[in-house]
């Protein structure tokens, strides 16, 4: 499956659509982390909590980033963009279990520093997120 994606990212019907979807992805894990630190290093809030609330600010940041580029074939526009948006809410909000536990796992059994965990959880729950949004959210 991993290996199918990453020949899918250089070749194939979907490869331009994938490596945008990666390269957004990537920003808004930046952004993800980022926001993350601010929250737990600045904020002082628990890291399970700040997971949550940049989890979800980054929802609405990849959403908009993905429809004007990712999808843009199948752009959303009008009450289908709050539709759109929503659905993508549910598809990822779905994945946020999956990344949390992913994160909570690696802090609390494995020790990992709390940035580096959610940065794998991030690229585990990815491609869960991909395979829903492009089916369910975009139609693809």
């Amino acid at each position: 499956m991993i290996r199918g994606l990453l020949r899918n990212l250089h070749s194939g019907p979907l490869a331009a659509q994938l490596r945008r979807f990666v390269a957004v992805g990537v920003l808004a894990a930046g952004l993800q982390l980022s926001l993350l630190w601010l929250f737990v290093d600045v904020g002082g809030l628990h890291y399970l909590l700040g997971a949550l609330i940049s989890i979800e600010l980054t929802i609405v940041f990849s959403y908009v980033l993905n429809n004007a580029w990712t999808f843009r074939s199948s752009r959303h526009t009008g009450t289908e963009y709050l539709y759109g948006l929503l659905k993508t809410n549910v598809v990822r909000g779905t994945a946020i279990p999956i990344q949390v536990g992913v994160l909570y796992a690696f802090v609390e059994w494995l020790s990992l520093y709390y940035l580096v965990a959610n940065a794998v959880a991030i690229l585990i729950s990815g491609v869960y997120r991909y395979v829903l949004d492009a089916k369910w959210t975009w139609g693809k």
